[in-house]
């Protein structure tokens, strides 16, 4: 398992926090961690609460329309380097 980084154990917190996943503990994840199916095991709700968030905390404007959401929802970096890359706060 990766070490996480700050951003990254941010996003996993909040995840777990916000979306309530009791049985998902944060020193269980990983920067490689899924978002979908295993892992987090999203659905494409949870992912719109999360676009939510994420546009709240960090001023990111995730898009429903944006093609490349596969690959930024793919795992817990992937959507800590698209923040990173794009936040405002």
């Amino acid at each position: 398992m990766t070490t996480m980084n700050e951003l990254q154990t941010e996003l996993a917190s909040l995840i777990i926090g916000e979306l309530d996943i009791a049985d998902l503990k944060l020193e269980d994840v990983s920067a490689d961690t899924p978002l979908y199916g295993e892992g987090f095991g999203l659905d494409s709700i949870d992912i719109l609460e999360i676009a939510l968030l994420v546009s709240r905390k960090y001023g990111v404007e995730l898009r429903s329309d944006n093609p490349d959401n596969k690959t930024i929802f793919a795992s817990l970096g992937s959507l800590a380097d698209y923040v990173a890359a794009n936040r405002t706060r």
